[in-house]
């Protein structure tokens, strides 16, 4: 594993274009393009055992996941399944991460479903337009973009998410029929329907939480396996690791096996899946038209109907896939490339689609259970790839027997962990004005997604843009007054900062001297430069003195080619404070004008 560890290191690190050595043709850059290079050649028989345990525990998870998954999406149950598997294969070629697995998650269908109109063309067509979208921002090394949707946006959103996800299973979970999609109608009439629950699935759906909650408490307390076992532990330990690790698929299976023993009673007392189409999807091009009873729609109309899902949904599944990434990567110590994440990601959907998949992306409830299996390589991901094969082609026909509400029970608690209730906490503890764009972001997502995002990512860039254009300043008073800004000068701090001077040195009484600590200050624009200007002939006209202390070179320089009259600057406070000291008319401290001219010439040649 140290020798996979190190290669991906290797790989996730070259930089195409920088010198002759990693031009597109040399190692580094087929390493990085192709990150299997980069661990295939040091494969061993002991990382194929570890990779095989985990393929078949994140397989046993993804099948039961994929069916619950499409319901969410409002999509046909197949469909689930048909996003499940190409995303092993890509990932395996070009995946930068050995944790990371790509396929539906439940924040993804929700937004395949509100973009989608529960229409399977659409839904595979949007999966083939964000994977295009997902490719031109590889192949442009975009992956930064992400970097301007803060933290607190994510936050609002996955856990408005969590919360629309695990309600709108509510309905499946009490067995309630006609309970509209959108989430304030769908609590009103669930509310609304309450009287109308059906006890076995309410009972059904009740077990299956409890059974998925006592298996998964169980799969966080077993102990860690060491060479000094008993070979009767080791063995005991063993099977409820992977009784614990498969526990969707087990109480899936138990929930299926209840009711086909009522269907042969001929008593079935839960809503069922019901038929599910079998066999492996076929291979076509996306729909790039829909015919309907009404006539057919068009590409043009269909994207137009796509609206701002065509945005939000490549731009989130990339978001969640290089979180996931990152999270894992730094938590097992190895790196990874956003860019090329977005490569692989982008085309496993474009791929996906020609299999009739919707928008896939990393989960990071299946990421979990794979690096908590000792997967050593992406290899895993061929092991359920494979599983998920299988399934299709063999085990379709049993899926009509699994009752809605034990895959809603299953849906529930994989996204109750989503909702992250300490983050209101923390952020009041740590800086409460960050609270604003997640609970805008949080109470938007509620009625649309696109505009719950948008939001958020508007008030952060609004507070953004008011730091720059208020930054925080030291003063210091006395017979000369000291301001230092704590941050940069650009063009919306200007009349701020002419306020603050003002206020502090010119109108008082009578005028003082201001010395402008700019240690902190690494770049300036015209716009402060004009500022400055005016400030140093107001000072002039007072009788008083402005002077700078602590500029860098490149400020001082840009100052200098702005031949500002009147200033002055030292390198010190203590000179700064001595000149200002000095009786009026007296010449600079330390500073002739034949010396300020050869530094002026100096660093206009620099």
């Amino acid at each position: 594993m140290p020798s996979f560890v190190k290669a991906l290191g290797q790989a996730g690190s070259c930089s195409p274009g920088m010198t002759p050595n990693t031009g597109c043709c040399s190692p580094g850059a087929v390493q990085r393009w192709l990150p299997i290079l980069a661990w295939l050649p040091d494969y061993s028989m002991q990382w194929l055992k570890m990779d095989v345990i985990a393929g078949l525990s994140v397989g046993l998870t993804v099948i039961p996941q994929a069916l619950a998954y499409a319901e969410v999406a409002g999509l046909p149950p197949q469909y689930g399944l048909y996003s499940a598997f190409m995303g092993c294969f890509v990932y395996f070629f070009l995946g930068t991460s050995r944790d990371v697995t790509l396929g539906p998650t439940a924040i993804m269908s929700l937004l395949v479903s509100f973009y989608t109109f529960h229409e399977p063309a659409y839904a595979v067509l949007l999966a083939f337009l964000s994977g295009c979208i997902q490719l031109v921002m590889g192949f442009l090394r975009l992956g930064f973009l992400l970097d301007f949707i803060s933290c607190p946006v994510i936050k609002g959103f996955t856990s408005a998410a969590t919360v629309t996800i695990a309600f709108g299973q509510i309905k499946n979970l009490l067995g309630l029929q006609n309970i509209p999609r959108q989430f304030f109608l769908q609590v009103y009439h669930t509310f609304l329907s309450i009287g109308e629950t059906r006890l076995g699935d309410a009972m059904l759906g009740l077990v299956c939480m409890l059974l998925l909650l006592v298996l998964k408490l169980m799969r966080d307390h077993v102990p860690p396996a060491h060479p000094e076992m008993p070979p009767g532990v080791w063995l005991s330990r063993g099977l409820v690791w992977a009784a614990t690790t498969a526990r969707n698929a087990l109480v899936v299976s138990f929930a299926a096996l209840v009711a086909y023993s009522f269907e042969v009673t001929g008593c079935q007392p839960f809503v069922l899946t019901g038929e599910t189409a079998e066999g492996l999807p076929p291979v076509r091009t996306p729909p790039f038209s829909v015919t309907t009873a009404n006539g057919t729609i068009s590409f043009t109309e269909m994207v137009q109907d796509m609206g701002a899902g065509l945005a939000v949904v490549p731009l989130m599944g990339l978001l969640e896939s290089i979180a996931v990434a990152k999270a894992f990567a730094s938590q097992n110590n190895y790196r990874v490339d956003a860019n090329q994440e977005l490569l692989a990601i982008g085309l496993t959907n474009v791929l996906g689609s020609l299999v009739s998949s919707y928008p896939i992306t990393g989960s990071f409830g299946r990421t979990a259970v794979n690096a908590q299996s000792g997967v050593c390589t992406p290899a895993g991901g061929l092991v359920t790839g494979a599983l998920v094969l299988l399934s299709l082609d063999y085990l379709t026909s049993q899926f009509y027997y699994i009752p809605k509400a034990a895959l809603a029970a299953v849906i529930i608690m994989a996204v109750a962990p989503l909702f992250d209730a300490k983050i209101f906490r923390t952020l009041w503890r740590v800086k409460r004005l960050d609270l604003l764009p997640l609970c805008v972001t949080f109470l938007l997502c509620f009625w649309e997604v696109q505009y719950g995002i948008l939001a958020g990512a508007l008030v952060s860039l609004l507070l953004l843009l008011h730091a720059v254009a208020r930054p925080e300043t030291q003063v210091s008073e006395g017979p000369v007054v000291i301001l230092q800004p704590a941050s940069g000068l650009h063009f919306p701090t200007v009349e701020a900062l002419r306020e603050a001077i003002l206020s502090r040195a010119l109108e008082a009484s009578p005028p003082r001297s201001l010395v402008l600590d700019c240690t902190h200050v690494c770049s300036v624009d015209y716009t402060v430069v004009l500022g400055l200007g005016e400030l140093l002939q107001d000072f002039h006209k007072q009788g008083a003195s402005l002077v700078f202390v602590g500029l860098q070179v490149p400020v001082l320089r840009v100052l200098l080619s702005a031949d500002l009259k009147g200033f002055q600057h030292f390198s010190t406070l203590e000179e700064a404070e001595k000149y200002l000291g000095q009786e009026p008319g007296t010449q600079p401290y330390n500073i002739s004008e034949d010396s300020v001219l050869e530094h002026k010439v100096a660093l206009l040649k620099a």
